[in-house]
Formats: structure tokens, C-alpha cells, sequence
């Protein structure tokens, strides 16, 4: 067996020799040459790879000063070195400037990063191209040389007499006018990221199906990096097939599931490319896409300046559908950039994770050989993919059948691939040969499986830090005790159950009864008594354990615990909410909830599940019953125990947590707790408090959570089962310098939800429950977006909200974006179709405006004078996904049409179309009124 401590040092050894610029290709040749005599001594060395006896300090010792020199420049290069102490965060990169208006091309390399994780954010499929529009005329701009390095290979063609010295040379370092590697350019922003926006860059490259980094080479400082916890908020169903036949959908994280592995590596020269290889793999009909970076693509022949020893890694997800699943299970490839040997130690790991490793190369010398040779106690299958024509038959052919033995492979295992092969029957036998090593007994590991082989190899892995351990401790000591999600609710979390439910509906008659003409002083007393009764109850409850737990995970004096204690408890509670999910569905039904009867369809289907909103919502519950007692003098302002509770959820809001607005459970707003919540982000925003409220409105499953998480990259949750029933709010930063242009310091955006069902004015209490949350979301906001999945099921309560706020005079610039949920183009209305949209039914529009008392002035929503079809009020967006999930990227046409609706919001926001600003206390007040 390799001394994992010998293996650490060969590869640094090794990677740092092939990426200096300056060693000459001679010396280079010395360095990695294989000596007679340690050849001789092969057959009895039980290594078989000999790791130098220091002989060769002075050189090892010169190699990390090239190399850090490397890695420096393309981070000045790209203008990142200032995010190498201070890392840049996630709240850095959502900050809405004057970039965010424009669709802007970058014209130097300090535009890339930028420029990347824009597109990113806005998970545009073109976001990895790193193509520049140099600003200047062009006639005068650089012809870019061609370049003989190719992306997974030193590549030369055979006609040309090249001497050897030239196949080692190195590339120069980029200048400002030299495009950089994509790949480059990844590595350069994620080792310039703290974990919580490496995480979210990771997550939107897996909704655009874009291949993963696993391990991150960081040479600069001598160690690579394993990204587990960057991996940890993907998340993925597909269908799962039981060996009984009986199939259904599973969701689970892609870092707890073990599945089959397939390595793909290159040894010395390859003329065939692995990514290329690995995407025609993952790809489903005659479309190829384009998961792996490769020589093809844009950019893809730059040499690559310190991504050497990347790994990256993507799966293959079964639909349930035959015509469409490469395989019955998934499947994880990886994929290693650079020759094997100069970066063994990320070879050997995957060699310890995978089910089979395949080996790209053109030839297999002494020292090729000797490589493999020490690999001989391995269990991995191992299959090679020969060229032969750009090598040494009978030398490759000798190396194989002496490896034949140590590998335990045979003729099956070895495949020739050259120009003239076909390459779809080539990739229909690479499936085969997959197929039949997953149908057999084989090696399956987790993300978490391959982060503990990592470990022993002595990779760093990124979820090893201290705080985020300690916020997974907490986490644990919390989510052990939830064995079932309805009774923990019911014993633990109380306030929220039938004292808080019957709470907020005395509350509810006692603020309608304000309005009446003329309220009954003996009502009023009545309910003032019972809602102090009740308040009472509530106060004399302790915080249980858990909720006390909570509390001190968000209490930490340090940001950067809290924040993981947060991604921790979202994936604690996930994690027990699918034992609920994938119970059969009969069970399922039987679940649902009874609030609204058998008949009442405009419950949701599923449970809602656990989240952090639900301790939150607790602490809410703690501070209204002291505020309510505090108001009525049943207790001393001194002897308040919760009132710092609104600032603790603050400081959540603040980093990018959304925050409930309206209760889920009562479908209410807590008056008290949410004005505490206000005057706490007041205090704490300082004089930077004028707002833009935006909200979204429609029924479940129109994609509008979709919609904001995209538009301004926020964390809304999305999906029909996982989706909790309140609204949501979440703050977006304007950068100080656009502000004053922009008119606004901050944006909070509003995500109605499931609050609006789509009930019919028939529903009774219902519907009414709906159009007045509707009213009130549209009545708080300066600009609401209304999402349709069909051009004419404009919901009847946002109809109705309409006209109760033309009655006020108070009407948001409102926006209405109809989503296709067909894969097929959807192509932009005219204006006679747009006025269409807006005109709801006649019987319905007519019915809305008698139950209003507006019959006798009655007005279309394209008759009001926000919703002029010939102003870009109605936008029609394509389809989000580009193929049939789970394997789809987002499309295209679904980011490019998301963009330009951001551009126009903020374009009306910029010219004033969104009314009047707001600051913090003249949105308190409004929240009071309403």
C-alpha cells in the first residue's frame, strides 16, 4: 500500500513540475525521467513507484515559488487578489447595480468573474464562455494564434515535424488581451469565495447541468481542496425502480446518495478528448450537450493556467421512461484535467471511490507503466482507451500484457478509439461495458463516502472547519429528537398550534369590527378579554428544548456559524421531512390535512413540511403574547424576556434568509412581531432604508419562486410538496452607487406562495380570505408581478384585488408574465393578443365587479391605466426547462426572457413607474393600516 503521506508529496512534487513556465523542457524531462537502474528494480519493488529520497530538494523547493507566481498573476489577472484574505460573499455578489441593467459583455479580464456569476446567477447557459468584445475598432484588434495545447491533451499533428522539447513547453502566462480558460476562471472564483457563495455558484451550475468541481486544485498553498459542503445544497429526484418492479419518484441530496462511479482520466498524450467522451455518454439523442468544458467549445484549446488537477463530477438521473434512461440507476462520472502523473494523489483517490476508472492515452512508456504498476493491490476495474496509431503499438502492447495480471484486466477491457471509428457504436459499447458493471456487484459511494477516502489521503475537505461543525452538532442535537413530524409540532412547538390559531382569528374579528359602521362597545370588550386570555395562556408557556436550542444556534456572536447552523437546519429538517415523502401514496392522502373538510380543495395535497420558518414562527408567537400583555399593562416593560427576539430574526433577513411575513398556519400577519421585525431592520439598515417592495402573485406551480430566485438570486423555496403555505420576504442590497439613481437603497421582494389557490368566488370564507391577502400584498407593494400559466386564469382574487385598490387609488406598477409549461418556444404576443390576456371572461369580470359594487363603472384590467398592453405589461417567458427533467438544463430562452423582465422592473423603478418609494416607517404604517 502507498504511504498516504509519501503519495501527498509526490503530487505536489508532480503537479508543481508541470505547471512551471519557466523550467526548461530539458530539465523537466530530468525530473521525470525513470533511471536503468529503477527499472531494473521495478519487479521487486512492492511500489513500484519510487517518491525521490530528497535528493532533488533544491528543485522541489524552487517549483512552489514558480507556481504560486502562477497562480498570483491570473488572480491580478482577473482582479481578484483582493478577495484572498476577505472572501467574497454571497451578499456581495447579489448587490443590484448599474451592471444589473444591462446585458453587458465583458471587454477585460477583470469583467470575467463578474460577469460569470451574473450569468450564473441568472442560470444562462452561455455563462461559462469567457469571450471578450475588446473595445477597440477592428481592423486593430489581436488575431488570436492558434494553438496547438487542446483541452485534454499536448496535441500535435502527426504530418508536422515537431521536435520533442516543444511537447513539454509551456504556455505563457495571459495578458490582459489573451482570453482565459473557463476553467481557469472557475477555480480563480471559487478559491476567491467564502462556502457560502462557493455553494450557491455550485448550485446553479447543476441547474444548468453543468459538471461540478469535486476537488479544487489550490497549489498556491500546497493542498487541495474537497468540496463537500459545497455539494450539500444539491438536490435531485428521479425515479427509483425496486427489484419487486414497482417504481416511483425519489428526492434526495446528491452528497447522501451512494451510487456507481465511473473515473475518467488521461495518462500522458490522448488524441481523444474525455469530456467530449463523458458528454456523448450523458446525452440523449443526437444532441450533444455540453455538461463537460471541452476543445471544442469556445475557448476550450486555451491552455489551462491552474485548473490542472481540478475533478469535476456529474450524474446520469433515470426518468422512469425507456426511451429516455441511459441506465436503471444513477450514475456519477468524474472527470480529471491533467495527465494522471502529475497529479497522483487526485488519481489515486479515485481510484479508492470508483466502480471502474478509464484511462485515455496514446502511449504507455516505462514510467506510465510503473504508475499503474504500483496500483496493483487496487480492487478498481480499470478499461483503457487506446489510439494507437499516435503511439507505440508493439511498446503499448508489451506495457499491456505485463499489466494484464497486476490489473487484473484482458483483451475486453482494452478499446481502441481513432479517427476512423464510429463514434456512436464506440459510446453504445462504453454504456454496455457500464451497464454490466452496475447490474453486478460494484462499488457505490456518496459524495460523503468519497469526502472520508479524501481524508485519508490527506485532502483538506471544506466542511472540516470549525464553525461548521459545531452549527452541525446543534443542528443534530435538534433534528434527533423530531421521530414524527406532526407530534414534535404539536408538543414542542405549542404557541403556534390551537392557542395561535384561535389567536389570530379573534384578532381578525376584532380588526374587521373596527370597521364596521357602528361596532358594538360590548363585542369589542368581549373580544379584547378573550384574546388577552388567550395571550395569557401563550405567556405562560416556557421555550421547549428544541426551540431554545435554535435560538442559541442563531445567537452565535460569530456570522459565519450562524449561517452554517442555518444551511444545516434546512437540511436537517428536509432531511426528516422526506421519510414523510416517500411513503406510499394512499398514505400520503390519508396525511392530508382536515382543516378545510373532504371537499375542501384548495388544501394543499401534501403536509407542509418542517422548516425554520416553524421556530421562527414560534419566537413570533413568544413576542406577540408578551407585546399583547405589555399593551394591555398585565406586564411590566421591564420584565420582557423576548423582546430581542425581532432582532435575531433580523440579522437573519439581512443575510439572505426570507423571513415570513404572513403566517402559513392562520393566514395572517402578526402585527406585533412583524413590526418588530421592521423597526429592527430600521435601526440596523441606518439611514439606508428607503425601500422598493415587489411582490408575486398566482396560483401554486406558475413558477413564481422560480421566478425571483432567478430574476435577483434569492433562496425562495419552489416546488408544489416542499413549498410552506405562508408569504416570504426577502431583502436585495442596492450597491451605494446606484442607489441614488436607482431611488431606493434596498428592494424587499414578496413571495405570495400557496396563499392564493385559485378559489372561486363560491368558496365562501375562502375565496374572501384569498382577495384580501391579495389586496393586502398588492397594497404593500410598489410593483407586483403577476405569474399565469394560461393565458386567461388570471386567479379571482387578484381580479378582485384589482378593483378594491383602484378604490384607494393606491395601484403598483404591475407586471403580467404568462410561463409556458411546455418545453416548446413560446414566441411574444403582439399587442392585440397582450390586451387579450388582460381581459379576464366576461361573466367572471362582470361577477367580480358586482361583488365590488362596481357594476355601474366597470373597467377590464387592460382598461387600467397600469396595465396598458402597449407599455411591456405582459411578457411571455419559454418553458424552464431545455428536455425532460431530471436531466434538463434550464433553457436559454427562460433565463434571456427572465432578464429582460428584471431590466424593465428596474428600468420602472429607476423612472418612477412604481410609485412612490417607501422607507421603513411609512411601510410599518402601512402594515398597521392594512
Amino acid at each position: 500500500m502507498l504511504d498516504p503521506q509519501a503519495t501527498v508529496c509526490a503530487s505536489q512534487h508532480s503537479d508543481l513540475g508541470e505547471a512551471a513556465p519557466e523550467i526548461k523542457a530539458s530539465e523537466r524531462r530530468a525530473a521525470v525521467a525513470i533511471s536503468d537502474l529503477e527499472w531494473r528494480e521495478m519487479e521487486g519493488d512492492d511500489c513500484g513507484f519510487h517518491y525521490g529520497d530528497g535528493t532533488n530538494e533544491a528543485q522541489d523547493n524552487d517549483f512552489p515559488t514558480v507556481e504560486r507566481s502562477r497562480l498570483q498573476e491570473m488572480l491580478s489577472l482577473l482582479g481578484l487578489e483582493a478577495y484572498q484574505g476577505q472572501k467574497l460573499s454571497l451578499q456581495d455578489s447579489l448587490q443590484i447595480s448599474f451592471d444589473s441593467m444591462k446585458n453587458w459583455a465583458p471587454q477585460v479580464p477583470k469583467d470575467l468573474p463578474w460577469h460569470f456569476l451574473r450569468k450564473l446567477q441568472a442560470l444562462n447557459a452561455e455563462a461559462r464562455n469567457t469571450t471578450m468584445v475588446l473595445d477597440m475598432p477592428a481592423d486593430t484588434r489581436p488575431v488570436e494564434k492558434e494553438s496547438h495545447m487542446e483541452e485534454e491533451m499536448i496535441y500535435w499533428d502527426p504530418a508536422e515535424d515537431i521536435a520533442a522539447d516543444d511537447i513539454y513547453s509551456f504556455s505563457e502566462l495571459p495578458t490582459p488581451d489573451t482570453p482565459v480558460n473557463p476553467l481557469d476562471l472557475l477555480c480563480a472564483v471559487l478559491l476567491s469565495s467564502d462556502s457560502f457563495l462557493q455553494q450557491e455558484i455550485i448550485l446553479k451550475m447543476f441547474l444548468c447541468q453543468f459538471a461540478l468541481p469535486l476537488v479544487l486544485p489550490d497549489s498556491e498553498n500546497h493542498y487541495h481542496t474537497f468540496l463537500l459542503w459545497a455539494l450539500r445544497g444539491v438536490v435531485r429526484t428521479w425515479w427509483s425502480q425496486t427489484p419487486r418492479g414497482l417504481g416511483s419518484f425519489r428526492e434526495d441530496s446528491v452528497v447522501l446518495s451512494r451510487v456507481p462511479t465511473f473515473a475518467f482520466v488521461r495518462m500522458d498524450v490522448s488524441s481523444n478528448s474525455k469530456s467530449q467522451l463523458l458528454n456523448a455518454i450523458l446525452s440523449l439523442g443526437r444532441r450533444q450537450w455540453d455538461c463537460f468544458w471541452h476543445r471544442d467549445l469556445s475557448l476550450g484549446t486555451n491552455p489551462r493556467e491552474i485548473a490542472d488537477g481540478l475533478v469535476e463530477i456529474s450524474w446520469f438521473f433515470p426518468s422512469g421512461r425507456e426511451d429516455l434512461d441511459i441506465f436503471p440507476e444513477p450514475v456519477a462520472f468524474l472527470n480529471l484535467r491533467g495527465d494522471i502523473g502529475s497529479h497522483w494523489l487526485q488519481f489515486k483517490l479515485l481510484t479508492e471511490i470508483s466502480s471502474a476508472v478509464f484511462i485515455l492515452t496514446d502511449n504507455i512508456s516505462k514510467k506510465e507503466y510503473k504508475l499503474l504498476y504500483s496500483m496493483k493491490e487496487s480492487t478498481t476495474k480499470y478499461y483503457f482507451i487506446l489510439s494507437p496509431y499516435r503511439g507505440k503499438r508493439n511498446t503499448n502492447l508489451r506495457f499491456l500484457n505485463r499489466l494484464t495480471p497486476v490489473l487484473k484486466i484482458d483483451h475486453s477491457h482494452v478499446l481502441v478509439k481513432v479517427s476512423s471509428t464510429d463514434s456512436e457504436g464506440f459510446v453504445r459499447r462504453l454504456r454496455a461495458i457500464m451497464g454490466s458493471v452496475v447490474r453486478a456487484p460494484c462499488r457505490r459511494v456518496s459524495v460523503e463516502d468519497m469526502a472520508h477516502a479524501a481524508r485519508k489521503l490527506g485532502l483538506r475537505v471544506d466542511e472540516d472547519c470549525e464553525e461548521c461543525q459545531k452549527a452541525k452538532d446543534r443542528m443534530e442535537r435538534i433534528t434527533r429528537k423530531i421521530k414524527d413530524v406532526d407530534a414534535y409540532r404539536r408538543d414542542e412547538l405549542r404557541l403556534q398550534g390551537d392557542l395561535g390559531k384561535k389567536a389570530a382569528q379573534v384578532e381578525r374579528e376584532f380588526c374587521q369590527l373596527q370597521w364596521a359602521p357602528e361596532p358594538p362597545e360590548k363585542h369589542r370588550v368581549e373580544l379584547r378579554r378573550r384574546l388577552l386570555e388567550l395571550r395569557m395562556q401563550q405567556s405562560g408557556q416556557e421555550p421547549p428544548t428544541g426551540l431554545q436550542d435554535f435560538i442559541a444556534g442563531i445567537s452565535s456572536p460569530s456570522m459565519g456559524e450562524k449561517q452554517y447552523f442555518l444551511r444545516w437546519m434546512e437540511w436537517g429538517l428536509a432531511r426528516v421531512g422526506q421519510l414523510r415523502l416517500r411513503q406510499p401514496p394512499e398514505t400520503l392522502l390519508a396525511l392530508r390535512p382536515k382543516l378545510g373538510g373532504a371537499s375542501d380543495f384548495s388544501e394543499p395535497l401534501w403536509p407542509e413540511p418542517l422548516g425554520i420558518e416553524h421556530f421562527l414562527r414560534e419566537m413570533g408567537q413568544f413576542y406577540e403574547a408578551e407585546s399583547c400583555l405589555v399593551e394591555a399593562g398585565r406586564l411590566p416593560a421591564g420584565q420582557r424576556r423576548f423582546a430581542h427576539f425581532p432582532g435575531l430574526a433580523t440579522e437573519l433577513l439581512l443575510v439572505g434568509l426570507p423571513l415570513e411575513l404572513i403566517d402559513g398556519a392562520t393566514l395572517s400577519i402578526p402585527v406585533r412581531w412583524v413590526t418588530g421585525l421592521l423597526k429592527e431592520l430600521h435601526i440596523r439598515l441606518d439611514r439606508r432604508s428607503r425601500l422598493v417592495v415587489l411582490s408575486t402573485l398566482g396560483v401554486p406551480g406558475t413558477g413564481k419562486s422560480t421566478l425571483l430566485n432567478t430574476m435577483f438570486g434569492l433562496r425562495f423555496a419552489t416546488g408544489r410538496s416542499c413549498s410552506p403555505r405562508g408569504a416570504f420576504m426577502q431583502l436585495i442590497t442596492v450597491a451605494e452607487g446606484f442607489s441614488q439613481d436607482l431611488g431606493c437603497d434596498h428592494i424587499l421582494a414578496i413571495d405570495s406562495g400557496a396563499l392564493i389557490s385559485g378559489a372561486l368566488a363560491s368558496a365562501g370564507d375562502r375565496f374572501e380570505l384569498e382577495a384580501s391577502l391579495a389586496t393586502l400584498l398588492m397594497g404593500l407593494s410598489n410593483v407586483t408581478v403577476v405569474s399565469l400559466a394560461e393565458t386567461r386564469d388570471i386567479p379571482p382574487a387578484v381580479l378582485h384585488a384589482f378593483l378594491r385598490l383602484e378604490k384607494t387609488g393606491h395601484m403598483p406598477n404591475c407586471q403580467f408574465v404568462y410561463q409556458s409549461l411546455h418545453d416548446l418556444p413560446a414566441p411574444s404576443p403582439k399587442p392585440r393578443e397582450r390586451r387579450q390576456l388582460l381581459d379576464p371572461p366576461s361573466d367572471l369580470s362582470r361577477a367580480a365587479a358586482q361583488m365590488e359594487k362596481q357594476s355601474g363603472s366597470f373597467r377590464t384590467l387592460a382598461g387600467l391605466a397600469i396595465c396598458d398592453p402597449e407599455r411591456q405589461h405582459v411578457w411571455h417567458v419559454p418553458g424552464l426547462w431545455h428536455g425532460a427533467p431530471p436531466m434538463a438544463a434550464v433553457s436559454l430562452g427562460y433565463s434571456e426572457a427572465i432578464f429582460e423582465l428584471k431590466r424593465c422592473l428596474l428600468e420602472n423603478i429607476r423612472n418612477g413607474l412604481s410609485n412612490q418609494n417607501k422607507n421603513i416607517q411609512q411601510l410599518i404604517e402601512l402594515v398597521r393600516r392594512l
